[in-house]
């Protein structure tokens, strides 16, 4: 590691400690020449992800879209912002452990929804008619449907509510 003072390519690590929640090695360092101390940040490279959209075109994996659009799907639930932080990152983990450099924005909102059940049939709703782009009754009809078999017993929802009845 080069000495940002003087250049000389040869330190000494002082202390080791880990930071970011454990995804990096934070160390303390001094040049061997100059005796400036400096602090350096190992981590693991990530594999850049791309997600192919439905017309074809291609972008970044970005974790703050994924975050922003669970937050509006989660938005007057009881899903906490930590625990929409942690279906981002269990998420983005699980595309990099199987070394995906593409997927596709419908296989990433199904792996958002696989997460986002386990903690709300409202949220999950919501998520998935963004995400599904329902354009009728039936659309939202079909994904009903689908939590009833999920929960085994049937989803009934108040006249104008958004609750399930006791």
């Amino acid at each position: 590691m080069q000495c940002p003072a003087c250049r000389h390519p040869e330190s000494h690590v002082l202390e080791s400690r880990s930071a970011d929640l454990g995804r990096s090695v934070r160390r303390r360092r001094v040049c061997l020449r100059c005796h400036e101390r400096f602090t350096t940040y190992e981590r693991v490279e990530v594999i850049p992800l791309t997600v192919v959209k439905r017309d074809g075109r291609r972008e970044s994996f970005s974790r703050s879209k994924v975050f922003h659009g669970l937050s509006q799907a989660c938005e007057k639930t009881t899903v906490t912002p930590e625990q929409v932080n942690l279906i981002v990152e269990d998420v983005e983990n699980l595309l990099q452990q199987r070394n995906y450099r593409e997927i596709t924005s419908k296989d990433l909102g199904e792996l958002v929804l696989d997460r986002l059940g386990q903690l709300s049939d409202v949220a999950y709703i919501r998520f998935a008619s963004v995400y599904g782009q329902f354009a009728s009754v039936e659309d939202f009809s079909a994904i009903l449907q689908l939590l009833k078999k999920r929960s085994g017993e049937a989803l009934r929802l108040r006249p104008n509510l958004s609750t399930p009845e006791p």
